[in-house]
């Protein structure tokens, strides 16, 4: 039940979506007991996006929602892979994104709820 949504400045191919849906896919198992098999991702590249005032390097958020607590040994981890995905694939630099994460309690699939 994780969903991941990247929002960034820089446009995004459709090679470059499927590697990062791919490493998304790796990382999220960076939280126990997630994997890709119920993983959602959004990509939405080409935003405008303002980082510290200045929109002049590509810049990048990442929301990661799970259904339950988000574990803070995990999310340092992922914040990690994250990054190291974003400069690897799209070259922007860890200094230039953010990454939030959000636990909810309920979480609805398939006319009913986890």
């Amino acid at each position: 039940m994780p969903y991941i949504n990247l929002k960034t400045t820089k446009k995004v191919s459709a090679e470059n979506a499927e590697n990062l849906k791919a490493a998304f896919g790796k990382a999220i198992e960076c939280f126990p007991g997630k994997n890709e098999a119920y993983l959602m991702v959004g990509i939405e590249g080409g935003a405008k996006l303002w980082f510290r005032g200045d929109a002049s390097e590509d810049t990048a958020i990442v929301d990661v929602e799970l259904l339950g607590a988000v574990n803070s040994a995990a999310s340092e981890n992922m914040t990690k892979e994250i990054c190291s995905i974003l400069q690897n694939e799209l070259g922007i630099s860890p200094e230039r994104v953010y990454v939030k994460y959000t636990g909810y309690n309920d979480w609805g699939w398939n006319n009913r709820n986890f």
